[in-house]
């Protein structure tokens, strides 16, 4: 609420709008904005609206579900706050009208089966054609193909992956 006082850091209660250490959090808690690694500032639950939840704490870690349905462990010296993120109605608001998504600097969204052969893999054709396998401007397969590195080093820290 407007006028209320926020706290941080080592000693704050873990009351809506304080940003604490997750390891001072308690377990089930909703929280918000997020640090991957300590110091580096949030990056996770930021949004109008999103939250994760503190599922688990496991020596240095602690298990957060995110927002994406994805469970994943993060250092317990890292800083989140308790709570969603305010204008969780953000969402539900519509442009109304081309113009005003202008404004925002979004751009009109051009198909790809209506581009010529040279700017999309799914161009071309003689009149309306289908367009073949779904694909991206540069030629990744759309549609469920998976992006992520096999490799990566942080996959490790993931616990469970996000639900289709």
């Amino acid at each position: 609420k407007v006028g209320d006082k926020l706290n941080s850091g080592k000693g704050a209660a873990p009351e809506a709008g304080n940003a604490l250490l997750l390891s001072e959090i308690p377990l089930g808690t909703i929280i918000s904005n997020i640090e991957m690694r300590p110091g580096q500032g949030a990056i996770i639950a930021r949004s109008a609206g999103t939250f994760a939840q503190l599922a688990a704490r496991e020596g240095k870690y602690a298990i957060i579900k995110l927002p994406s349905g994805e469970t994943r462990m993060i250092l317990v010296t890292c800083l989140a706050t308790v709570g969603t993120v305010s204008n969780s109605d953000h969402r539900l608001q519509v442009s109304g009208k081309a113009g005003r998504s202008r404004w925002l600097g979004r751009r009109p969204r051009v198909r790809g089966v209506v581009m010529n052969p040279v700017d999309h893999p799914m161009g071309g054709g003689e009149g309306k054609s289908s367009g073949g396998h779904p694909r991206s401007r540069n030629g990744i397969p759309a549609k469920g193909y998976k992006t992520r590195t096999p490799k990566k080093d942080t996959n490790k820290y993931i616990v469970e992956r996000r639900k289709k």
